[in-house]
Parts: structure tokens; C-alpha cells; sequence
């Protein structure tokens, strides 16, 4: 009888517009992984805050604000792709808006609510099969996942690519705004205290910029196998 492949945990990290979320699926997919998209519990968590007026200098007020949210993931019907449900409600579209986008790098870098997403991916990730894709995956959620990714690429060609998702979402932005939002993203999740973003030291390096969705999966799926392959035969 062929033995099962034991299951692993991926991680993925890398910055905003470089096809992460789209591999990470793809991945999932190919390997029937869980996969979990971190950015839109972050997402999820920010729509939270504008909607009830959350005062993001108020610890006090961020802390009973988290204990209201419920965050959670239903694959839809007909095309299989995981929406995201905020406290029972399916806000896929609404945390993709430009409205939330400039404001959840603030968000993200908040001690209280990075605890209480943490907390929740680790739980996630126990029992393994997990494709998890953010910017503190491969460092803060998952040190010890056995392959991890940090995939990058240059911010012209991230701008063209988040304004043609938007548009397909039916969404109005320019070029010029979703470059300069991308860019503010990337300074402020770079640099915070708290969990910044940066490639694990461990983690495969992936530039996007020239290559399609399709060989960067496939470059996913390569070093996963390969590991696979290895620890499987033992």
C-alpha cells in the first residue's frame, strides 16, 4: 500500500500586487490544501473599524471592538473560491474597495490586532495542509512551516496588475492613486514594530515582475514537491 504524503504548512509573504493571493489559491488548489488569505481577515477587521468609527489611538476601544468580530471563510457555490465573512456577512466585495486598502496597513500594525489574528492562523495551521499567504507568515504565523515563499515584484507592473483586479471587481481607481497606495503599504508594513514585513531567512525569493501566474505557481509547486518527494521516501 503506498504510504499517504504527510501534509506541511505554506507559507507565503510578500508585498501588495504581486500575485501572492492568486498562487496561494492556485496552490491550495493543485495540492487540496486549506487555503487561508490573512490580508482579507485584516481587511475584514479594518471595514470593521470604519464602519463603527473605531478610534485606532484607543487601545481600549480597539480591544472591545475585536471582541465583537468574528472572521471566517465559506467557499462559494458556484466558482469554489473561498468569500470572506465578517460576524456572519459576506464582505468580499467591500474589503477590496480603495476606502479599506488605504487604510489597513494602519490597521495591521496594531499590537491588539495582529495578537488576535495570530492566535487564530496559528489555530488554523495545527493541523497542517494549510497555504497561508500574508506578510508575517513565514516569520511571526509560521516559523516553522516547511517551505515558505516571499514573492516581490516591481511597483509599475504591481500597480497595473491591483488596478485591473479592481476594475474587474467594478471598481474606479487610477493608476497613478493604487502605484502611490501600494507604495504607502509597503513603507508602512516594512517598517512598523510589530511583525514588519521582510523575507524569512529560510524562504524562497520569487520576482513576479516578468513571469506569469502560471510559472510562478508552478515554481511553488516545484520546491513543495521536491520537499515532499524528500521527506516522503524517508
Amino acid at each position: 500500500m503506498t504510504p499517504i504524503p504527510h501534509k506541511i504548512n505554506i507559507a507565503i509573504d510578500g508585498h501588495s500586487g504581486c500575485g501572492k493571493s492568486t498562487t496561494a489559491k492556485a496552490v491550495a488548489q493543485k495540492l487540496h490544501y486549506i487555503y487561508i488569505d490573512t490580508g482579507a481577515m485584516y481587511r475584514a477587521i479594518t471595514l470593521f473599524f470604519i464602519r463603527n468609527h473605531i478610534d485606532l489611538k484607543d487601545k481600549k476601544a480597539v480591544q472591545e471592538a475585536l471582541s465583537n468580530i468574528s472572521i471566517g471563510f465559506k467557499r462559494e457555490s458556484q466558482s469554489g473560491q473561498p468569500n470572506t465573512y465578517l460576524n456572519e456577512e459576506n464582505v468580499e466585495y467591500d474589503i477590496r474597495t480603495p476606502v479599506v486598502a488605504s487604510k489597513v496597513s494602519d490597521v495591521a500594525a496594531i499590537e491588539e490586532v495582529r495578537k488576535f489574528l495570530v492566535d487564530q492562523q496559528r489555530e488554523i495551521g495545527k493541523n497542517k495542509g494549510v497555504v497561508m499567504d500574508g506578510r508575517d507568515i513565514g516569520t511571526v504565523v509560521f516559523p516553522d512551516a516547511e517551505c515558505k515563499f516571499f514573492i516581490t515584484a516591481n511597483a509599475d507592473v504591481r500597480a497595473e496588475r491591483r488596478l485591473k483586479e479592481l476594475k474587474e471587481n467594478g471598481i474606479q481607481d487610477t493608476l497613478e492613486s493604487v502605484r502611490e497606495n501600494l507604495l504607502k503599504r509597503d513603507e508602512i508594513d516594512s517598517n512598523r514594530t510589530i511583525s514588519p514585513l521582510k523575507k524569512a531567512e529560510d524562504a524562497h525569493l520569487i520576482d513576479t515582475s516578468y513571469i506569469t501566474i502560471d510559472e510562478q505557481v508552478q515554481e511553488v509547486l516545484d520546491v513543495v514537491r521536491s520537499y515532499l518527494n524528500q521527506h516522503n521516501s524517508h
